[in-house]
């Protein structure tokens, strides 16, 4: 075989010259294409790395914003738990002081109703027990028993001061007025007048009244005073005395 060595130049030329025509207009514009691209790639893949680390910032802080919010919200929880408690505690103080008040208050007032209602079951019966006595003796009183009394009230006029006497003497000062649960007789009435006159001395003005509420006995009665020996007087006393008796003994 024989090799024609001018063809074999002539196409060793050709491929050289297709190779630097190639490489001088295909592939050094290709080549600057895809670097172009590779260039745009890379910073395509930077700006989304940008973006990514962005995005992965924003997230942390957003999961950071809502961990705030939730240890926010359970502080604001827990304080609210914790003033709820504390009011609670209070407003059961409170409410504790104002029922023991009240409990205190309502038992002042039963006391005081008891009492009250002690002296006036009290009351009632030392009028009652003075009325029975007042009717029975109103229905015993003894005939001709005003000299008894009489007598006596003339030994409490003259035991009596001078100036008690004499609230029944003064002159201008009107009347004294001898009062009897019945009108007396003449006669009974003539003893009393001179009996009454010479126990006060001087010469007083003496009218005679009845009265049945008297009940028995003999009283004297002027514009300044008053002096008695009658069962309604021993009765008002019984009921004072029934009285000073019920009330409380004062702290010494």
């Amino acid at each position: 075989m024989r090799i024609d060595w001018w063809t074999l130049a002539l196409q060793t030329a050709n491929v050289l010259i297709l190779i630097w025509l190639l490489a001088r207009f295909l592939f050094r514009p290709v080549a600057e294409i895809v670097a172009r691209r590779q260039d745009e790639a890379n910073k395509l893949l930077a700006d989304a790395a940008k973006v990514q680390r962005q995005a992965d910032n924003a997230r942390a802080g957003l999961e950071q914003a809502r961990a705030d919010i939730v240890a926010g919200r359970d502080k604001l929880i827990a304080d609210a738990h914790a003033a709820a408690e504390i009011e609670r505690l209070a407003l059961l103080a409170r409410t504790n002081e104002e029922m023991t008040r009240l409990r205190a208050e309502a038992e002042a007032a039963i006391s005081r109703d008891r009492v009250a209602m002690e002296k006036l079951l009290i009351d009632r019966a030392s009028e009652l027990a003075v009325e029975i006595a007042r009717r029975l003796l109103s229905r015993g009183a003894p005939a001709g028993s005003v000299d008894v009394f009489l007598a006596e009230l003339c030994q409490q006029v003259r035991a009596s001061s001078p100036q008690e006497r004499a609230a029944f003497t003064r002159e201008g000062d009107g009347s004294v007025e001898i009062l009897t649960a019945a009108p007396l007789s003449p006669e009974a009435a003539e003893r009393a007048r001179g009996a009454i006159a010479e126990a006060l001395g001087g010469k007083p003005v003496l009218v005679f009244r009845s009265d049945p509420a008297v009940i028995a006995g003999i009283e004297l009665h002027s514009r300044y005073a008053v002096m008695r020996n009658s069962w309604r007087n021993d009765l008002e006393r019984i009921r004072e005395e029934l009285n000073r008796a019920d009330e409380p003994a004062k702290p010494s």
